[in-house]
């Protein structure tokens, strides 16, 4: 298999190369795994879609054209296409190193305005009621405390403070770190689990591991903090895996796809048809922090919105239905 373009030609061996170019990159830049993974797999896509061409040989037409597919045939969602064209904007500037003024002109879809799926509390209580364990624990957290999924599934031991009783969230979106209230029902739960994840790590250092990742060349800097207790997931795989970035074998943390099927599951056995998932959780916490009277600045900074618009969404939440407008029906 070749790329080809014009007079000039991509081999085979050069292939790899330029993805090899952007992996090391993303990485460089400090990247997501999983932003790494999405990446890579539309820039592939692209090339592919457009006969194996080399990107240095196309231009807006190519782009504009890729992108329209994913839209028109692949009728994917606008957060789906704006991602493709956020790999390909990376492609172009961060490891062509070509500064290409159109590619700052590509329209990027418009992201439909709907107001979130929230639970009311006596739903939440019976989608928690239907889960136990880790992922029941791991629920109630994101209720209990507005984190997002994967901020929950991160989760480090030497940020949950129980003295505090607060929750640091590090490196959310947007490189941030906050801080999130502790709820009171979990402590015990946590300490429980906290219990779990010392006797997994003593068992893992005796097998000469007990390991994890750092982020950001901590693992260099601090060379034996990777095996700190402070530093393992409060939620830990029941499996060691090779990391794919360094091929160490270490604990990482649990899937968040086992939690994701878990919500799912528990809102089919309550009963419940909104269609809530992980997220739901967070959307329902603000909006009951919001209705119970907390102020709106509080609640943006809980959540870690970078703007206060981004949190006035709960406040059409509140506004609508019932909570808003008597029926004429009802008057």
């Amino acid at each position: 298999m070749s790329y080809q373009g014009g007079s000039e030609g991509v081999t085979e061996a050069k292939t790899p190369r330029l993805l090899d170019q952007v992996r090391a990159r993303l990485r460089l830049k400090h990247y997501s795994l999983r932003t790494e993974r999405a990446y890579l797999g539309w820039i592939r896509r692209f090339i592919l879609a457009t006969g194996k061409r080399h990107p240095r040989d196309m231009g807006v037409a190519e782009v504009e054209g890729f992108l329209s597919t994913l839209a028109v045939e692949g009728k994917v969602a606008a957060g789906t296409q704006n991602q493709a064209l956020s790999a390909l904007l990376f492609l172009y500037k961060e490891v062509l190193s070509i500064e290409l003024p159109w590619m700052e002109t590509v329209v990027r879809a418009k992201r439909p305005q709907r107001v979130p799926v929230v639970l009311s509390r006596d739903e939440v209580n019976r989608l928690l009621a239907m889960m136990d364990g880790r992922f029941g624990l791991m629920a109630s957290l994101l209720y209990g405390s507005g984190m997002r999924l994967m901020e929950c599934v991160r989760l480090r031991v030497k940020d949950v403070d129980f003295e505090l009783n607060q929750i640091c969230v590090r490196d959310g979106k947007g490189g941030k770190d906050r801080h999130v209230p502790l709820p009171q029902r979990l402590r015990e739960a946590l300490r429980a689990q906290l219990e779990r994840v010392r006797l997994i790590h003593q068992q893992d250092l005796a097998t000469g591991l007990g390991a994890v990742w750092l982020p950001h060349a901590l693992a260099r800097k601090y060379p034996s903090a990777p095996r700190e207790p402070g530093w393992q997931y409060v939620f830990p795989s029941d499996q060691l895996s090779r990391d794919p970035r360094d091929g160490e074998r270490r604990r990482h943390h649990v899937d968040e796809a086992g939690l994701q099927r878990a919500v799912r599951n528990a809102r089919l056995k309550a009963g419940i048809v909104k269609p809530a998932t992980c997220h739901t959780l967070r959307h329902s916490f603000a909006t009951h922090l919001l209705e119970a009277g907390q102020d709106i600045r509080t609640i943006q900074e809980l959540l870690g919105h970078k703007d206060v618009a981004t949190t006035q969404i709960y406040t059409h939440v509140l506004n609508r239905g019932g909570h808003g407008v008597l029926s004429p029906l009802d008057r």
